[in-house]
């Protein structure tokens, strides 16, 4: 992303503005969900609602600008309130996932239409050779859906509190829900070494992903 500031200003103010609304629909998705599985604390909270500003962290925002994976706060759930408890725990931990997925195919589909209409402006915008309206769009939305996949290929990570370890959580045994639950208690632990030891296993994880990905919309 900082490189993109370097790049292109607009096309920097665009993406960043499709971040802040890809971090908030990811929670809202959450939020949403869990209330409709029976759980008030979101709507309670202020949660329930698609304002961004309400669901940014400043922290994982600026890590996903600096280091190229980040997250939003999360949103408080009792999930105790969910009827059932385990479907409604996996929906709302799958949720905001899903959501930043179908993101990350419409924006990828938004670059495939603008390189249709003007391909020689879109690999000239993408070199930085020069500008055209449809390339910094295009350039926007490519850095917009990448954004998008990383948010949801580093949240179905199974370490506590990312998504991924609720949706392990859901597929478990009652018996283990407490225990699972006190380690979202270490919340810190797990962001320490994201940030350290497996920030260079998590960076590869996403590099893979994105190449997988991209390589199916626009080619290897």
């Amino acid at each position: 992303m900082l490189a993109l500031l370097q790049q292109d200003p607009l096309a920097f103010a665009l993406a960043f503005a499709a971040l802040l609304l890809s971090l908030g629909l990811h929670e809202w998705g959450h939020a949403y969900a869990a209330f409709r599985f029976g759980d008030p604390t979101p709507k309670r909270l202020g949660r329930l609602t698609l304002n961004p500003l309400r669901h940014l962290d400043p922290l994982g925002t600026a890590l996903l600008l600096l280091l190229g994976f980040g997250w939003a706060k999360p949103v408080p759930i009792n999930p105790a309130a969910f009827r059932p408890y385990r479907l409604g725990l996996f929906v709302v931990s799958v949720a905001g996932i899903l959501l930043n997925l179908a993101l990350a195919v419409l924006f990828a589909l938004l670059v495939r239409g603008l390189f249709a209409l003007d391909p020689l402006g879109v690999v000239q915008t993408f070199r930085g050779e020069g500008h055209t309206a449809a390339g910094v769009l295009a350039l926007a939305f490519f850095f917009a859906s990448s954004i998008n996949l990383v948010l949801a290929v580093f949240n179905l990570l199974p370490i506590p509190p990312l998504d991924g370890s609720k949706i392990l959580q859901s597929l478990l045994p009652l018996s283990w829900q407490p225990f699972l639950w006190r380690l979202e208690g270490y919340a810190w632990l797990s962001f320490l070494l994201l940030l350290t030891l497996l920030r260079g296993p998590v960076q590869e994880v996403l590099a893979f992903a994105r190449r997988v990905f991209f390589g199916f919309f626009f080619g290897p």
